[in-house]
């Protein structure tokens, strides 16, 4: 098993960027494959980005794509997703998420999950 703790949400204003971390206990990191995910109020579970066990190839939804990046520090247990440019429909709880095998984008090809960290962008 492994354990997921986010952190780094907030409020901020459209434009603005912030950093997420996803700290990873348990089972050893680099055995998983890693992904985010958020949700907003009254809608489903979206698929934001995904990382390979290595970090050496990530995929991105087509909405975040060149504002949004994703990396892990295996090393440190930790991956992170830098958001640059933040929009206000980029307002949601995000949560991390550990799969075996291959990066998916859909919800139930991961296994564990954090709790989530609130991030609002104001206009």
């Amino acid at each position: 098993q492994v354990q997921l703790v986010e952190s780094g949400g907030g409020l901020v204003q459209a434009g603005d960027s912030l950093r997420l971390s996803c700290a990873a206990s348990g089972r050893t990191f680099s055995l998983y494959a890693m992904g985010w995910f958020r949700q907003a109020p009254g809608k489903e579970r979206e698929f934001v980005a995904a990382i390979t066990r290595s970090g050496s190839s990530t995929y991105y939804a087509d909405s975040v794509k060149g504002r949004f990046t994703i990396s892990r520090d295996n090393a440190k247990n930790t991956m992170y997703l830098q958001m640059n440019s933040l929009k206000p429909e980029d307002t949601a709880v995000y949560y991390c998420a550990a799969g075996e095998g291959v990066p998916r984008t859909q919800v139930g090809s991961y296994d564990y999950w954090g709790q989530g960290t609130q991030v609002t962008v104001s206009s």
